[in-house]
């Protein structure tokens, strides 16, 4: 049985984070996505200091889908390198770590075997 973890994402607008959350939960890569407020992301890019407004995405998933969603959402991001990271949960209520799992199916060549 997967464990469930936590992606944590950034998007560019509010728009895109929700345009990823409706595809990963619709996609059922994520038992669900919750779209925060703004924030400030300062970072190197091309060997420049560069600050951006952007939206923090968090999904709730298991560690059999994270690649099956993280790939997705570099397919349907507009950046070029999105931020994809995924985080374990160590516990929780019990019940709530359960609907994860059962909103989340494995891949069809694990339910095979």
């Amino acid at each position: 049985m997967s464990r469930p973890c936590l992606l944590y994402i950034t998007a560019g607008d509010r728009e895109e984070a929700l345009a990823l959350a409706r595809m990963l939960v619709g996609e059922r890569l994520a038992a669900c996505a919750n779209v925060l407020g703004a924030a400030t992301s300062v970072y190197r890019w091309q060997g420049a200091v560069q600050e951006e407004g952007e939206v923090v995405l968090v999904a709730k998933t298991v560690e059999d889908r994270v690649e099956a969603a993280s790939r997705r959402v570099r397919e349907a991001h507009s950046y070029d390198s999105p931020c994809v990271v995924a985080l374990p949960i160590s516990g929780g209520d019990a019940d709530f770590l359960a609907w994860v799992r059962d909103e989340v199916p494995e891949p069809e060549a694990e339910r095979a075997r």
